[in-house]
């Protein structure tokens, strides 16, 4: 008994020493993430609150984390003399167009890589993942050429078509596709499926939380484009929300107050997709992270 008592008391204060050390690790880690958000958020906060001062305020010296006269000023002048509902349309139009496009052809590149045997396949599957390595900004001036030269500047297709090249998603449709099972395709061949109703009845449905995850996040990608659409769109009837926001300036050059209202309504839609999806959202980001490790 005494032997037990003595044992006892020596183990317990080891459990306390190791519970307040990891209370002391978790709470130093907390402040550290705490801090992190702060630092983070403070310019999105920043630019939230500057929306809704009025000019004379912005510009005065001193910090203001208030508004002191609280005012939609700016996102009134920005919706009665710009064209945003236009740079909205313009947005959802190409952002849609290309969610479907690198879908459909990313998911049809994958299935040809996974399931078919055919010469050049690895060769193929080499430059797939060779070009997920390159940058797009590497490319702008080449696709500016082309679609110069197709006299595609200035347009829906212009705009679209170069950035419906999106290799990580032929990556991670692969890896899906190569772990459905052999059986399912076979027994639809048996019953003299083609690859296109494979494809588009079996594979795609059985994987279509990954489908619905990647969707989303191509579709978050394409409206926060700058770079392409700002060079392929030079008039306002083709600009994006991205490239809109630039316009809006007046004689007296550039007005803050304006300027972030205007960066508000171009990030509001996404912002909103982010709450309603963001489980997709997260599940996609770590699809593509476990491609890049």
């Amino acid at each position: 008994m005494n032997h037990n008592q003595t044992s006892q008391s020596t183990t317990k204060p080891n459990h306390t020493q190791r519970d307040r050390f990891i209370d002391i690790g978790g709470l130093i880690l907390s402040l550290v993430t705490i801090v992190g958000a702060i630092i983070w958020a403070f310019p999105i906060y920043w630019t939230l609150i500057t929306s809704f001062k009025p000019e004379t305020e912005v510009i005065v010296e001193g910090i203001s984390l208030f508004p002191k006269n609280f005012t939609l000023e700016a996102y009134t002048f920005i919706w009665e003399n710009t064209n945003i509902a236009g740079w909205y349309l313009n947005s959802f139009i190409t952002s849609s167009f290309i969610t479907f496009g690198v879908i459909i052809s990313s998911a049809g590149c994958a299935y040809i890589i996974s399931q078919l045997n055919f010469p050049g396949r690895r060769l193929l599957y080499i430059l797939i993942l060779g070009s997920f390595m390159v940058p797009i900004q590497a490319l702008i001036v080449n696709h500016f050429i082309l679609m110069a030269q197709f006299k595609l500047l200035n347009t829906w297709a212009g705009i679209i078509l170069p950035q419906l090249i999106v290799p990580v998603v032929v990556i991670v449709y692969k890896q899906f596709f190569d772990a459905v099972p052999k059986e399912f395709k076979e027994a639809a061949q048996l019953d003299n499926a083609s690859h296109f109703k494979i494809l588009f009845k079996i594979y795609l449905p059985m994987n279509w939380g990954v489908t619905s995850a990647l969707a989303i996040v191509t579709f978050i990608g394409a409206w926060n484009a700058f770079l392409w659409p700002f060079l392929a769109a030079t008039g306002e009837a083709t600009m994006t929300v991205p490239v809109g926001i630039t316009q809006v300036k007046n004689s007296f050059g550039i007005v803050y107050a304006r300027t972030m209202a205007s960066a508000v309504l171009a990030g509001l839609p996404i912002a909103v997709v982010y709450l309603l999806f963001q489980r997709r959202i997260t599940k996609a980001i770590m699809l593509s992270a476990g491609v890049k490790g």
